[in-house]
């Protein structure tokens, strides 16, 4: 029988008392299709025959058809019936749709439905702190402990995300016209919020190992910026991660400066072992962010600021007030919940365990002396040999259906001839596998090569 007969007659496994029968449907769905059970393309059954195969009503049926495609899992096409939808190269998601099993998503899942009960229309009807609640603050401080030991719930914001936090504090430190240090190479949205802000950003060199500490020094004594800002761990493009040493460096010249820093713990969650925070290295000086888009979920529109103490939050929640007013309540309560009940702590192990594997396949395929990368990362950096250019690497790449991201996102100056490629965005490992073999290909054959055979 061909994959469409054999999705016209899909009934998938559900326990109906664990959860909602629509949800358990929707996750069966989406399990089937990435154990290939259910292949892009192919037919479903109506939601009236699936209704009556498994014994439930047809508007049970209808809101799972309804989930699965708010999931972007399925498609309806006019006049012919429901199909599993075919995954385009359009925009690459932060992690891969076969991160979380079924119990996993259905454990998310119920968190957020329990807060009816919890937060009732208090949750939805009120304003909520700017900075956020006390029982948020607290989850915050929970989330934090094992990067931030001590740390208390008053030290605690909460922010609409690691661009709203990054918003209120460079606000807060730098006028227009001011400078702020930061890599060479730095995170596409600082750049966007700098140029917002009418900051100057001053470009440090690196190594293997991020920021060089003499080159930081000579800039403070050139530019006397009004900060730092900086991703010690997992850096973002290269992977780089400072040494405990580095650290120590660069908060050394931080400190003879008196420059306070901005670091950003985006991917310092991923390594279950990770050198000290500058943030424990240097409390008085650095403005710490960690946000939950990249280690629990990305629809976690949250991040937690830590200032330097605590006559700065008041100062710090104004700021935040200023440009963002408050975050989502709603949001905010779902990333509390999953703190308080451990969901968070069970997605960050599902997150390490398939980014070590994926940096495996990667290992596998790549040619070893093109790449860097980190254990528990979601990114490989790319150096490209000599006969390609960036911008003709990444076209080729697009044609086919690849995305990577070129280094002149990143770059403040002259930019490498290097692409950052995410091994987190394919849905699966066999998409990941097969788009890094013709990754490898490519890299092996000559620009003029592809284009002929285009």
């Amino acid at each position: 029988m061909d994959d469409v007969g054999r999705a016209a007659s899909w009934a998938p496994k559900i326990n109906k008392s664990d959860r909602p029968v629509y949800i358990a449907i929707a996750d069966a769905l989406a399990a089937d299709i990435l154990s290939g059970t259910l292949r892009a393309g192919a037919q479903l059954p109506t939601q009236r025959s699936l209704a009556d195969t498994l014994g439930i009503d047809f508007t049970t049926v209808s809101r799972a058809y309804a989930e699965a495609r708010r999931k972007g899992l399925i498609e309806g096409r006019v006049g012919q019936g429901t199909f599993v939808r075919r995954q385009g190269p359009g925009p690459a998601s932060t992690m891969p749709l076969g991160l979380v099993d079924a119990g996993l998503a259905s454990r998310m899942w119920g968190g957020i439905a329990e807060l009816e009960s919890t937060g009732g229309l208090d949750l939805l009807l009120r304003y909520q702190e700017p900075g956020g609640a006390p029982p948020d603050k607290a989850a915050g401080a929970v989330w934090l402990a094992d990067r931030l030991p001590g740390l208390t719930a008053e030290r605690v914001l909460v922010c609409p995300g690691t661009q709203g936090a990054l918003l209120a504090v460079v606000g807060l430190l730098a006028a227009p016209g001011g400078v702020i240090c930061c890599e060479a190479l730095t995170y596409p949205g600082f750049k966007s919020l700098a140029a917002h802000l009418g900051i100057r950003l001053v470009a440090i060199a690196m190594d293997g190992e991020g920021l060089i500490p003499e080159a930081l020094d000579e800039a403070c004594r050139e530019e006397a910026p009004k900060a730092l800002y900086c991703t010690p761990t997992l850096h973002n493009p290269t992977t780089a991660t400072m040494s405990l040493e580095r650290r120590k460096a660069i908060v050394a010249v931080a400190r003879r400066h008196g420059m306070p820093i901005i670091e950003d713990d985006a991917y310092g969650f991923l390594p279950k072992q990770a050198p000290p925070l500058l943030a424990s290295l240097a409390p008085e000086l650095v403005y710490y962010v960690a946000g939950l888009a990249k280690c629990v979920s990305p629809a976690l529109r949250t991040a937690y600021l830590v200032p330097p103490n605590t006559r700065l939050v008041p100062r710090v929640a104004g700021a935040i007030r200023a440009v963002a007013s408050i975050s989502s309540p709603l949001t905010v309560a779902i990333a509390t919940r999953w703190i308080q009940d451990g969901t968070a702590a069970a997605v960050l192990a599902a997150i390490r365990s398939e980014s070590l594997i994926r940096q495996e396949i990667a290992q596998a395929i790549l040619p070893p002396a093109s790449f860097v990368a980190r254990r528990e990362g979601f990114h490989a950096w790319l150096s490209l040999p000599s006969a390609w250019t960036r911008a003709e690497f990444v076209a080729h790449l697009r044609a086919i259906g690849i995305g990577a991201v070129s280094s002149d996102a990143f770059a403040l100056g002259a930019a490498p001839e290097a692409v950052r490629l995410s091994l987190n965005a394919p849905a699966t490992r066999d998409e990941l596998r097969s788009s890094l073999e013709r990754i490898a290909d490519l890299l092996a054959e000559h620009p003029t090569m592809p284009s002929i055979v285009v």
